[in-house]
């Protein structure tokens, strides 16, 4: 997927993307961000693939300065509130001086990026001792993950990764993080408000209904999913990496 793939899917998901899933506005899913990042009143914080200030708007007003990058300019203008700067530029390559930030912290943005560098790129800007934290759906593990793949996929058609939770910790561990740690977070949404995200066709829509209408008892079980309405609710597994820089 190119980049201008990318940016024009989420220009079309911009004006109802903080109404498209319930973890986007999940405050138990923000707290847990803040917990591992441990903001302190001095610090620079740095929220990559920022959208509509989702993750920037838990720091405003926290900390010294937050400052947004993200690549597709009709989501990050929304997040311009709750930033004191906001920059349009790739993660791959993030315009600062090496050792720049205390926090880094990219929510859902992993999957649509050159890996390991954009990674890589977080964590050298990263000041020594500083702290990143990546945040990504995942899958349980090897018994959901071609079904939930698959879904996946035809929710977001320029998703270029799919992770399994150990995939997050190696991308840290991989380019020298140290004291790297998984945490696991549920959300719980209903699969028909989640695939309606404005950027897909109606046959998308159906084929995701299909696969949870054939999914295997492994799936059913470890999403404990639940029929309501003629759809589905799922729970979906949020996975958040945190390290640090040596």
């Amino acid at each position: 997927m190119s980049q201008e793939d990318v940016t024009g899917h989420f220009a079309a998901r911009s004006a109802t993307y903080d109404r498209s899933s319930s973890w986007c506005t999940d405050s138990e899913l923000g707290r847990l961000v803040l917990q591992l990042t441990q903001p302190q009143p001095t610090d620079r914080v740095l929220d990559v693939a920022c959208g509509t200030g989702l993750v920037s708007r838990l720091f405003s007003g926290r900390v010294a300065e937050v400052t947004g990058v993200d690549i597709t300019t009709e989501m990050a203008e929304q997040a311009q509130p709750h930033l004191d700067r906001l920059v349009i530029a790739p993660a791959e390559a993030l315009p600062f001086p090496d050792d720049t930030f205390d926090v880094v912290v990219c929510r859902q943005g992993i999957q649509f990026m050159e890996l390991p560098d954009a990674v890589a790129s977080m964590v050298r800007v990263l000041k020594p001792g500083g702290r990143i934290v990546l945040v990504n759906l995942c899958a349980y593990g090897p018994q959901d993950r071609d079904e939930y793949f698959e879904v996946l996929r035809l929710r977001n058609p320029v998703r270029r990764h799919f992770f399994l939770p150990q995939d997050l910790e190696a991308l840290l561990s991989n380019v020298g993080c140290a004291e790297v740690e998984l945490h696991r977070y549920v959300s719980v949404e209903d699969v028909d408000v989640w695939s309606d995200n404005g950027a897909i066709e109606e046959t998308r829509r159906e084929a995701i209904r299909e696969v949870y209408r054939n999914a295997s008892e492994d799936f059913l079980s470890l999403h404990a999913v639940k029929e309501s309405a003629g759809g589905f609710v799922d729970r979906m597994l949020f996975v958040a990496a945190a390290g640090r820089k040596p």
